[in-house]
């Protein structure tokens, strides 16, 4: 999208989006393992959730569909857009100085579990700037990858971001290589995809994308009849995919992994990409 128009359609936009679509996993080796699933998040412009409560959705309140903000960046209900403008400035990203976009599985009746959040942040003529990736694991850790184009520039559908893997996220992986993240934004459509390197290549591709429509009650409500057990359905899926996973021997190192092995730029585009903001720490992690 070039920059006029995503200037007017950031202007245009509701406080919220529901994005509707799926989920692609694929591990490539030792042996093929490919999944689909159907999801649904909110997507929540952090200036304006004040007035997001309704009768199906709320902030920091029980309802059907809800976000708190106690799940997210600093995790201790404050204010999220200053808290992630605190976090560009830190890192001299200070080109993303426009809207800042929440992307998260919400709570569904209370409950919640988000293997990975995005915050979108542009600058004032809506052109993407920074990504942060919110990473958690089933074992109750997190960590964000805080990504950036060189020297700030816009990214676009064919700007890599690339980062080294820090958190531990899967017994079947090790703590090794780094991931490269692809961001595509239409007028109603979205994705993000995430290629995974170890030591010995690629490993895993993951893709998330769908429709975007405006949150609203009826949205709200089509979305919950469509998918009401979202929430459960998630952390099912992950340990049926490693149920599956072990049934088909695929390699296991546990919680607590052994070191990963090192990696050459031959096999880990992020060990061959320039430091950037990907290398940013976040102060809540």
């Amino acid at each position: 999208m070039n920059p006029t128009r995503a200037k007017v359609a950031a202007d245009a936009a509701p406080a919220a989006w529901l994005l509707t679509g799926q989920v692609m996993h694929e591990r490539l080796r030792p042996k093929h393992h490919r999944f689909t699933y159907p999801v649904f998040y909110v997507r929540c412009d952090l200036d304006r959730v004040a007035s997001l409560n309704g009768g199906w959705f709320g902030i920091d309140r029980w309802r059907p569909l809800s976000l708190y903000r106690r799940d997210h960046g600093p995790r201790d209900g404050s204010d999220l857009a200053t808290w992630m403008r605190g976090q560009l400035a830190g890192a001299g990203i200070d080109e993303a100085d426009g809207k800042i976009w929440l992307q998260a599985f919400p709570r569904v009746f209370g409950y919640a579990f988000n293997p990975i959040s995005f915050w979108f942040c542009h600058d004032r003529s809506g052109a993407l700037r920074a990504l942060l990736a919110e990473v958690r694991n089933t074992f109750g850790e997190r960590h964000s990858y805080l990504l950036s184009a060189g020297n700030n520039a816009p990214i676009t559908a064919d700007t890599p971001l690339a980062c080294r893997k820090v958190l531990h996220v899967s017994p079947f992986c090790r703590v090794e290589g780094g991931y490269t993240f692809r961001v595509k934004e239409g007028v109603d459509r979205a994705s993000v995809s995430i290629d995974y390197h170890d030591a010995d290549g690629l490993l895993i591709r993951t893709a998330l994308s769908g429709h975007l429509t405006p949150l609203t009650r009826a949205s709200a409500f089509a979305a919950l009849i469509r998918q009401p057990l979202l929430s459960v359905g998630v952390v099912a899926r992950i340990h049926w995919q490693a149920v599956r996973l072990a049934f088909r021997k695929a390699p296991f190192y546990g919680k607590h992994p052994a070191p990963g092995r090192n990696a050459d730029a031959s096999t880990d585009p992020a060990a061959a990409a320039p430091s950037s903001a990907a290398a940013q720490p976040v102060s809540s992690d």
